[in-house]
């Protein structure tokens, strides 16, 4: 199986891309949800090498179907960066939601009013403190859509949104993330037993293999055979990425005008 290659200075590509952001924006720091996954861990981590301790605000969100672990792993990892944190239980505002729709909710649909719920809490912090919301997803996720759109997915900056799992996973433990963090089963603890390989139905060892392969145009026979799978599961991955394209573009809007907004309209190169 043909694995991506992490990149020997990742950590200080990320590092100055996290400065340099906050030194444009002029913004007080940064604020972050860490849940007690490896994700969370290596960007809290990379925030507080980037720009300090003192400019790094962490949020911890459980709720009464969280795993409890995760609130412990969460304090601990950030009592190790000694940035300060917040505990915010959103189970009364989920319960508010779900009283004030009077209609059955779903599992997933619930799943996604918690991460919306998260990322209400997160700006909030963002707009009160002058602070910039940093995001927690890697490329995987991104590709293939596992993410809530205006959830996990609602976020100013993306650390390590071109690093797949499995580099995520390598550079976890080139930083000297705990061990115990970088071997838990990933999950965004949404219910109980729920993993983002059970939901998703393919390991990300495999996943990363098909994502890079059609990263680098191959074609289906060779995704497959670098992958170690069959040409269906390369089709269902390449399906999952078309299907999930809207979650990674601006919104489509009527073209009226002479320039378009995410159509037509250049921003610029200097855009903070």
């Amino acid at each position: 199986m043909i694995l991506p290659t992490l990149r020997e200075d990742t950590e200080q590509v990320i590092e100055k891309f996290l400065a340099e952001k906050l030194r444009k924006v002029g913004a007080k720091g940064y604020v972050l949800g860490v849940s007690g996954g490896v994700d969370s861990a290596v960007v809290l981590r990379l925030c507080a090498r980037a720009v300090g301790k003192k400019k790094v605000l962490a949020l911890l969100m459980p709720e009464k179907d969280s795993p409890k672990d995760d609130l412990k792993d969460s304090i601990e990892l950030c009592k190790l960066e000694g940035v300060e944190y917040k505990t915010i239980d959103i189970t009364a505002p989920i319960e508010g939601f779900k009283k004030a729709i009077k209609g059955k909710i779903d599992r997933e649909s619930l799943a996604n009013v918690k991460a919306r719920t998260r990322m209400i809490a997160l700006y909030h912090y963002a707009n009160t403190d002058w602070r910039l919301v940093v995001g927690t997803s890697n490329k995987s996720e991104i590709l293939v859509g596992y993410f809530t759109k205006f959830g996990d997915g609602g976020a100013d900056l993306e650390p390590i949104g071109d690093l797949y799992k499995t580099e995520v996973w390598e550079l976890a433990r080139k930083l000297g993330i705990p061990e115990k963090i970088v071997k838990k089963a990933p999950s965004a603890g949404l219910w109980k037993g729920q993993t983002d390989e059970g939901e998703m139905g393919i390991t990300y060892r495999k996943l990363d293999a098909i994502l890079l392969g059609v990263e680098l145009g191959l074609d289906e026979k060779d995704v497959a055979e670098r992958a170690e799978t069959s040409a269906q599961e390369v089709r269902r991955v390449a399906m999952m990425v078309r299907m999930s394209s809207h979650k990674r573009k601006f919104p489509p809007v009527a073209k009226v005008g002479f320039r378009t907004p995410g159509l037509d309209w250049r921003e610029g190169d200097e855009d903070v």
